[in-house]
């Protein structure tokens, strides 16, 4: 369904009436614990993942009005360690919306939670989610209408983003299928 749903969003559905983009953006917050710590005594990468994505799952939820699937994660970075007692902010919003699609982009900052510093980038992601009736079938989600230019600069970006994905999906496809052809089993 992944490839499917994604590949069919050709473009925005005109008879659902667009959402700006403040009106699904949210922040979770969390402290971490030690039960979030690896063998270096940082938080695991899969532990901001986690975050990242029930984050950008509650933005593609309310944007759609319903249940969203996550669908690809891509360009998760990790600029910045983050540790025992930092507060992690974990902040979403959606940047581009396809028929029934949708392409969030998340920031994650961190502060330690008894200081009075600016929090701190620690990490950033793209997270493509598809909406789902019911049935987990693919279902029309509205237009999002950015409203900044910041909001205009990250929609842009992310039919960037969307157009690599699809090209590299194709190419890729197109390569097992020559392989196949060619009589090499994978």
């Amino acid at each position: 369904m992944t490839d499917q749903a994604t590949a069919a969003d050709s473009g925005s559905t005109p008879d659902i009436p667009g959402k700006p983009t403040s009106a699904s953006r949210t922040t979770l917050s969390h402290i971490m614990t030690h039960n979030d710590t690896n063998l270096l005594g940082t938080v695991h990468g899969g532990v901001i993942m986690k975050l990242v994505d029930d984050a950008a799952g509650a933005v593609a939820g309310r944007h759609s009005g319903g249940p969203a699937v996550t669908a690809s994660m891509d360009e998760m970075a990790f600029l910045e360690p983050v540790r025992v007692g930092d507060l992690v902010h974990v902040k979403a919003q959606v940047n581009w919306t396809g028929r029934t699609s949708m392409e969030v982009g998340v920031r994650v900052l961190a502060e330690r939670w008894n200081e009075s510093a600016p929090a701190t980038q620690v990490g950033s992601a793209y997270l493509v989610f598809a909406a789902v009736d019911a049935d987990g079938k693919p279902r029309a989600v509205p237009p999002v209408v950015p409203e900044t230019d910041r909001d205009r600069r990250r929609h842009q970006e992310a039919q960037i983003r969307r157009t690599h994905r699809l090209a590299r999906r194709r190419e890729i496809r197109e390569l097992r299928e020559r392989r196949t052809a060619e009589g090499y089993e994978d």
